[in-house]
């Protein structure tokens, strides 16, 4: 039988936070995570911006590790360089 791990997937905005924990083969990626979980069929039109695991940023293809936590991206809604311009100048 082949080695399993556990992660989490999980995605948030203001309105709600959403969390799956997935089993998968040892060696498995962060996009067969995504795909495992489920998680992009309950936000219709939704793309993440960026991945991550614990706050770092990674690819699709990074492999998995027991007990990580992948994380899915929004868009930021406004430039931070921009904004903090933005406030200096006021």
């Amino acid at each position: 039988m082949a080695e399993r791990i556990r992660v989490a997937v999980v995605y948030a905005d203001p309105q709600r936070q959403l969390r799956r924990e997935v089993e998968l083969n040892a060696g498995a990626t962060v996009a067969e995570a995504i795909r495992a979980s489920a998680i992009l069929d309950q936000l219709p039109g939704f793309t993440p911006s960026a991945l991550g695991i614990f706050g770092r940023a990674t690819a699709p293809e990074a492999r998995l590790r027991d007990g990580d936590r992948v994380e899915l991206y929004r868009p930021l809604k406004a430039d931070p360089k921009e904004a903090r311009r933005r406030r200096a100048q006021r």
